[in-house]
């Protein structure tokens, strides 16, 4: 029997690896801050906070997986530092967000990354990581850089802002950005692909992003799984700007709406993950599992991303004159 230990499993991604390990009979411990309902049933959980003395005392073991999901890079370099010796292999959780450039399309692993000047930033702090994983495990290290994770149970709110809109209905304020590409990998394709990676020793990067669609394609499939019957309002990115409209996620925004400018973000390319053995399951599947997760969650509910609705109606009405937008019946 395997023994597998995750760095974190008791959140969204990690809970899924955590189950999957699970699954295919490995014996699962899951050490984290806090305890969640979505530690799986069957792991082990070992509650402690990696910044305190003697954090992993618990788990000085011998591990046939360690997989870590942090990017605080105290708490990264912490663990390789206690457990890097005791790893058969190593799968350290990255993101696309390392890399230097996003005007590069269907660029590979080989791009230039940033430099990890401030730690605080997300991706910079990633490179570091990564960087302090291929010192210490190298020859045992796999580095997954996932893009935009989309698929059930999603904190984050920016795939899942748009099967729920549409199952709302009405008119839908949407980017007039033709050249907008969207570029997801499931949750679920994730998991497994990190399970089963970590059991067949795969070492070195890896994308793991799905197909590269264009926008306006996701929007239609969005609007055929939810049965959506309005009209899309499109509004430019000059407009939305100067309306306060954000981009990519977080309150007042149109999530996955990125610069015109940011065309490499959402076209990296997956040919090393489909080597790999990854998974891109048809993005319909993707929509239908997050709108049953949004309808069972609330599509009122209070989001993380997107526009609240009151925000939506008066950009809309702000937008009415007919020489400022105009809107497509899906």
């Amino acid at each position: 029997m395997r023994k597998v230990l995750i760095l974190g499993g008791n959140r969204w991604l990690g809970a899924r690896v955590a189950a999957r390990c699970l699954a295919a009979g490995d014996e699962v411990t899951c050490l984290a801050r806090t305890e969640t309902p979505l530690v799986p049933a069957g792991a082990r959980l070992v509650q402690a906070d990696r910044r305190r003395p003697g954090a992993y005392d618990s788990v000085l073991d011998d591990w046939d997986e360690v997989v870590e999901l942090a990017w605080a890079t105290d708490v990264v370099d912490s663990a390789l530092q206690a457990l890097g010796d005791r790893a058969a292999h190593w799968t350290l959780v990255s993101t696309v967000s390392v890399y230097a450039r996003n005007d590069e399309p269907n660029a590979d692993e080989a791009a230039a990354v940033v430099e990890p000047v401030d730690l605080d930033d997300y991706g910079q702090a990633k490179v570091a990581g990564e960087r302090a994983a291929a010192d210490r495990v190298r020859d045992r290290l796999l580095i997954v850089r996932p893009g935009l994770i989309a698929g059930p149970g999603d904190p984050s709110d920016r795939f899942g802002y748009w099967p729920g809109r549409l199952r709302r209905g009405g008119d839908v304020l949407v980017p007039e950005a033709p050249g907008l590409r969207v570029q997801v990998i499931d949750v679920d394709d994730l998991a497994d692909f990190i399970a089963s990676a970590g059991r067949r020793g795969t070492v070195g990067v890896v994308n793991a992003v799905g197909a590269s669609l264009p926008f306006a394609h996701v929007l239609t499939r969005t609007a055929g799984v939810t049965g959506f019957d309005g009209r899309l309002v499109a509004a430019s990115e000059e407009w939305l700007l100067a309306h306060d409209v954000g981009y990519w996620m977080g309150e007042r925004s149109l999530p996955l709406w990125l610069p015109a400018t940011e065309v490499g973000f959402a076209t990296r390319s997956n040919a090393a993950y489909r080597a790999a053995g990854g998974v891109v399951r048809p993005i319909d599947d993707t929509i239908a599992r997050v709108l049953a997760d949004e309808v069972e969650r609330g599509l009122d509910r209070a989001r993380r991303s997107g526009l609240e609705p009151s925000e939506e109606r008066a950009l809309l009405a702000r937008l009415a004159p007919p020489n400022s937008r105009h809107s497509t019946r899906c």
